[in-house]
């Protein structure tokens, strides 16, 4: 049996999961650090876990589950994995907060398929109804989460569909009258289904919030809380994880809104970048002068590059530029068409585009294993920013690198950057 889906993107045919390299996680200290920011915030008392890495065969879980999770090469739990798993197994109400590229999406999409699985003989007889929703902030990351369920859940009968915006929403609207058991959407989406009277939610009992800091930087709160009023209360027994790489206080102040004695699991140091990636700056002349050095330095890159811009006609225009300088590249934003977005991601992620010059919105949930490094054609505006954005890189505790072009009128900004971060910038002569 299957995963089974509706969404256009997938066909709604059954996929084997291609199979990926076996992962591990690092054999470092039992326990999550507790820092010093997140223990200072009187609404957060970070949960000594244990993050040892735990086989996935001893965490009781369905067989036909380990089945997905063998075909996909995982063997050994990683840090937030071996936090959240057990936690959430046991239907606690979550917040984790964890580095970008560290396995948070197992770390839900496991417990909530043994959920799913554990229940489903109760439930046989009974006419379908969605009884999970998981809310991402952009598509790319609602297919690439929906593709995770696919992977795992493909020896089992858990169906799930993927709503997100840019393509029809008549595979959409088939799928949630359909009763999927796993809805994947961006909120947007998701309300232009409701005001459609296409989504019944009334019997959802766990609610996902992926990435929810940048969620509330891209102005969704107000549709998630209108999704959420649409929801089983807490009272009712409805369960919440929310997943977040930075745990700044608004989002702390809205999750505890919508959750029950939610426990905060925190992996690494709040609001900071993975520890494998190197920091590094690059000083110009001028702002023009970038684009002469971003050349020279592409035409020797030493693996897969990402450069963030701030504006789509920037990301057009660069992306142009270096085409014209014979560099293969492709321009990523949210202007251009769903279509025309795969294939970006596609191609880089096959190899047939060395370079992707992205915006922060577009970039949001790409899962692209072994990005050399990210490229801030301009210094970002905010330390979230920052670490959203080189979180793209040292992924899987692999080495990655980061690099900042600075031009002179952007030097207080970088300043005011390396001190909000609290990690200092390398100036390489060799870079």
């Amino acid at each position: 049996m299957n995963s089974n889906t509706t969404d256009h993107h997938h066909g709604g045919r059954r996929r084997r999961p291609a199979r990926r390299p076996p992962r591990r996680g690092p054999h470092g200290g039992p326990q999550a650090s507790t820092s010093s920011s997140a223990a200072a915030h009187p609404s957060l008392e970070p949960l000594a876990v244990d993050t040892a890495p735990r086989p996935f065969t001893g965490l009781g879980l369905d067989p036909r589950l380990l089945e997905g999770i063998r075909d996909l090469g995982y063997v050994e739990t990683r840090p937030v994995q071996s936090a959240v798993i057990p936690l959430a197994l046991e239907g606690a109400d979550l917040m984790a907060c964890a580095e970008t590229g560290t396995g948070k999406t197992a770390a839900f999409v496991v417990p909530t398929l043994q959920r799913l699985l554990t229940s489903a003989d109760r439930e046989a007889g009974q006419a379908p109804r969605s009884r999970v929703l998981v809310l991402a902030p952009t598509r790319e990351l609602a297919v690439q989460i929906e593709d995770e369920i696919h992977g795992l859940a493909y020896h089992t009968p858990v169906t799930s569909a993927a709503v997100y915006g840019g393509v029809e929403m008549g595979a959409q609207e088939r799928a949630l009258k359909a009763g999927v058991d796993i809805i994947v959407a961006t909120p947007g989406r998701l309300i232009d289904h409701m005001r459609q009277q296409n989504a019944d939610l009334a019997a959802i009992e766990l609610l996902v919030l992926d990435e929810a800091d940048r969620m509330m930087d891209m102005g969704f709160w107000p549709d998630v809380r209108r999704i959420i009023a649409a929801l089983p209360g807490t009272d009712g027994g409805r369960q919440t994880l929310l997943f977040s790489a930075t745990m700044p206080n608004e989002v702390v102040r809205d999750a505890l809104e919508i959750t029950r004695g939610a426990k905060f699991v925190q992996i690494g140091e709040r609001s900071k970048p993975a520890p494998s990636i190197t920091h590094l700056l690059q000083n110009v002349a001028s702002t023009s002068a970038k684009l002469e050095w971003l050349i020279t330095h592409l035409r020797r890159p030493e693996g897969p590059v990402l450069v963030f811009t701030r504006t789509k006609i920037g990301a057009d225009k660069l992306a142009r530029r270096l085409a014209a300088a014979g560099i293969r590249c492709v321009a990523l934003h949210a202007d251009r068409s769903q279509d025309q977005r795969r294939a970006a991601v596609e191609g880089f992620r096959g190899g047939r585009y060395l370079v992707l010059v992205a915006t922060d919105i577009a970039a949001r949930g790409l899962d692209i294993d072994g990005i050399h490094t990210v490229i801030n054609y301009e210094v970002p505006d905010s330390s979230d920013t920052y670490v959203h954005r080189v979180g793209r890189t040292g992924r899987s505790d692999e080495v990655g690198r980061a690099i900042t072009l600075v031009a002179p009128d952007e030097r207080r900004a970088l300043a005011c950057l390396e001190k909000s971060v609290g990690v200092p910038l390398e100036l390489r002569a060799d870079v």
